[in-house]
């Protein structure tokens, strides 16, 4: 029989413009207790054009980035855990 089980991530942008700066959260909500947050940020220097889809692209990608290798360590411990 196959389990279907659904996980959920949220991905929260915000932009500070006096600071040229893109953060993006990403929240994996799952059934159990992995639960992870992951960041990211971009940062604008004052002689690139403003283009916000740019900064969000990158902030939501490290944020991913940063989220995927919590979930591998996450993972790896509890491999640990179950092999003792």
């Amino acid at each position: 029989m196959t389990v279907a089980r659904t996980w959920t991530v949220e991905v929260f942008i915000d932009e500070h413009e006096d600071e040229r700066r893109t953060h993006a959260e990403a929240r994996l909500h799952t059934r159990d207790r992995t639960n992870l947050k992951g960041e990211g940020v971009a940062t604008r220097r004052p002689s690139d054009t403003e283009v916000p889809e740019i900064g969000e692209e990158l902030a939501v990608a490290r944020a991913l980035a940063d989220l995927s290798h919590q979930l591998l360590t996450a993972a790896a411990g509890d491999m640990e855990q179950v092999a003792g």
